[in-house]
């Protein structure tokens, strides 16, 4: 089994900064690939970025390109999601993923575990 926590989320200011943390319990982490997600109000859960299992390879979703980086320390078991030049567009509960495979995979239907979400909002 394997447990995901999420943590840095918060309020911040058009143009600021966050850095998400994604802390997993259990021995898959080093074999999975990780993934991060965000669901704003209203709105279908969608990809933001996923990162291999070596953190080799990695993919964003065209909204992000540029603006966040994904990383991970597989020492720690932890993900992280840098997120930079922060938009009120990018509001939403953010979710990390552990996947099923070593391989980065932009599909949630990949992904067997999930924490419980941390809360940004973006203000003007």
């Amino acid at each position: 089994q394997v447990q995901l926590a999420e943590s840095g989320g918060g309020l911040v200011q058009a143009g600021g900064s966050l850095r998400l943390s994604c802390a997993a319990s259990g021995r898959i982490f080093s074999r999975s690939a990780m993934g991060w997600f965000r669901q704003a109000p209203g709105m279908e859960r969608e990809f933001v970025a996923t990162i291999s299992w070596s953190g080799g390879n990695t993919y964003y979703a065209d909204s992000v390109k540029g603006r966040f980086t994904i990383s991970r320390d597989n020492a720690k078991n932890t993900v992280y999601l840098q997120m930079n030049s922060l938009k009120p567009e990018d509001t939403a509960v953010y979710y990390c993923a552990a996947g099923n495979r070593p391989a980065a995979t932009t599909s949630t239907q990949l992904y067997d575990y999930w924490g419980q979400g941390t809360q940004v909002t973006v203000s003007l």
